[in-house]
């Protein structure tokens, strides 16, 4: 039997719900920049927004026109995505760190008839992706180009009245078109209705304790499909209060402000929290005070109280696998760390691990409503729910070839399912690759061991056709600076080389790294080696390097420097 989202579990209703119960009650926190803040009320939500509704109709546009947002996390944001909703429209948000072509290709594929343009950096490098003549409005803290070349949000409210009454958009009216972000090919516009995000937040609601009187910080892109279901959404069913954070170098600051009850990441920030804790206190020294009973407490609560998580009831991460050795790094210290799983197509909502080491390596068992098969033919991970996206926009030969014949969607991924019904991801279906041995090599595992090492920002392991895989490592700034002096240069190398073994030690034969490639040039969106959401592009890399791992093998070095 199908499931339907009940009418005042949507959006806009939720919206509405908030505006009458606590129109005083701050809803979102906003940093001005230099340290100023910014409360909004519900009241104040809703005030803005229906100003910024009544100014989308009057512009006279056809009933489900597309209106693009294009800006860092912000109250704006939000304002502006409820704005869309309220005036009949579907909104399509844009990574604020996309390339002008890629800006440009989104803008016109979705037919946007205007954007938000809000708080961005290198906005003169993406200016030229705004086709020309496409009507924009500027957020209060957009770019000073922005601000200076397009009417003004707080202009337009100033003078506009409030749209009155409650609009409602029906369960199947099409919410947003995210375009995925994409390893490979050009990103897709997966469409998704009010009634999916309301399905799939309440069926997340059951493993995530999202409350009235929780907290969050916002800082991943609201474009991403964790932080729009998760943050947004949540937000919505649950009144929480949310804060933005402000820039990368107030990133510390924002969170200890924040105290999130609820913490959401991806592995590699994760990874950071870690290094920079031993930093300050090195691994030897936290090891021994955890093991003493009298400073135990203490070391943990210092340390969750340097990361603002010293209220935080759930912590969890995704996008990619989080290594074992991580996981229970913080388990000592008393946060237990989650796992989900789920793709843009399904709004990231499939599985999620319920707490404790015992289902560490899996991402849990299906959300209620959902269901999920392991392909016999290839190991590949399928699943059915019942927020599966409505399909690609405009493009229904790339929808069919989502979907299996008896409807359930191909997620790319391969894994097994245990005993329990747990979920363990073991890679990409298409990752796999094979050595001139004959042996298949799964990246994916190895390349988690790879990046607990502290100066590893990023990696890549390959090796197709070679008698054996070898691994890209990106390494991060300071170490890239680190090896500019030549004791540097052999600290890092001497590092290096004993992970490498250490790692060589856990693995098959044929698995087993000839050698690291160090690259101290960033990975970066601009060079097209990440995308906005920090995975590698396999394919992008192979393009660019594998004319040289004849060369890299051949030189017989355990370490081996790549200058671009």
């Amino acid at each position: 039997m199908a499931i339907t989202a009940t009418p005042d579990s949507l959006a806009l209703q939720r919206l509405y719900h908030w505006e009458k119960k606590a129109p005083g009650r701050v809803a979102l926190t906003q940093p001005l920049g230099g340290g100023p803040l910014r409360d909004y009320t519900w009241a104040e939500v809703l005030d803005q927004t229906r100003r910024m509704a009544t100014h989308l109709q009057s512009l006279g546009l056809a009933p489900g026109s597309r209106v693009a947002l294009l800006s860092k996390n912000t109250a704006h944001w939000l304002m502006s995505d409820f704005a869309i909703w309220m005036a009949g429209f579907v909104s399509v948000p844009l990574y604020p760190t996309l390339a002008a072509g890629t800006i440009r290709q989104i803008l016109e594929h979705s037919e946007a008839k205007l954007l938000f343009v809000g708080k961005l950096d290198g906005w003169e490098g993406m200016k030229p992706g705004i086709p020309a003549g496409l009507p924009c409005v500027a957020h209060p803290l957009a770019p000073a180009g922005a601000l200076k070349n397009y009417p003004l949000w707080d202009e337009i409210v100033a003078k506009t009245s409030p749209m009155p009454g409650h609009p409602e958009r029906a369960a199947d009216d099409m919410c947003t078109i995210m375009y995925t972000s994409g390893t490979t090919g050009a990103p897709k516009g997966v469409m998704h209705t009010f009634g999916s995000f309301a399905l799939a937040v309440a069926d997340g609601l059951k493993r995530i304790p999202l409350r009235e009187d929780g907290r969050m910080l916002s800082y991943l892109p609201l474009s991403h499909v964790v932080e729009r279901t998760l943050v947004e959404h949540g937000q919505l069913a649950t009144g929480m209060h949310v804060f933005f954070a402000e820039s990368l170098d107030t990133f510390t600051t924002d969170l200890q402000r924040a105290r999130p009850t609820v913490f959401f990441s991806v592995p590699r920030l994760w990874v950071k929290f870690q290094q920079g804790i031993s930093v300050k206190m090195p691994p030897k020294k936290m090891d021994l005070f955890l093991k003493l009973p009298i400073l135990n407490g203490i070391v943990k609560k210092k340390v969750l109280m340097a990361l603002g998580l010293q209220d935080c009831i759930f912590a969890a991460g995704g996008a990619a696998p989080m290594p074992l050795e991580l996981l229970r790094w913080y388990s000592r210290l008393g946060l237990r760390l989650a796992e989900g799983y789920g793709m843009t197509e399904n709004l990231g909502a499939t599985h999620i691990t319920e707490g404790g080491l015992d289902a560490a390596g899996t991402v849990g068992r299906p959300y209620d409503s959902v269901q999920c098969r392991i392909d016999p033919a290839n190991g590949e991970i399928q699943c059915r729910t019942p927020w599966d996206m409505l399909g690609y926009y405009k493009e229904p030969e790339l929808t069919r070839q989502a979907f299996t014949e008896d409807g359930w969607l191909h997620t790319g991924d391969k894994g097994s399912l245990d005993a329990q019904g747990r979920l363990k991801i073991t890679g990409r279906v298409k990752d796999l690759f094979k050595t001139s041995k004959g042996k298949y090599v799964a990246p994916a595992p190895i390349e988690d061991k790879l990046v607990m090492n502290a100066a590893v920002e990023a990696c890549c392991v390959t090796g197709a056709n070679l008698g054996q895989p070898l691994a890209l490592l990106m390494l991060n700034v300071d170490a890239a600076k680190k090896s500019q002096d030549a004791a540097g240069k052999a600290e890092l190398e001497a590092s290096l080389t004993a992970h490498l073994q250490a790692i060589n030690e856990t693995l098959d034969p044929h698995e087993q790294l000839d050698c690291l490639v160090l690259m101290t040039e960033a990975w970066t969106v601009d060079n097209d080696l990440i995308t906005p959401t920090f995975k590698v592009k396999r394919n992008r890399i192979e393009d660019l390097f594998a004319k040289n791992y004849d060369a890299w093998v051949g030189s017989r070095k355990k370490i081996v420097w790549h200058k671009a």
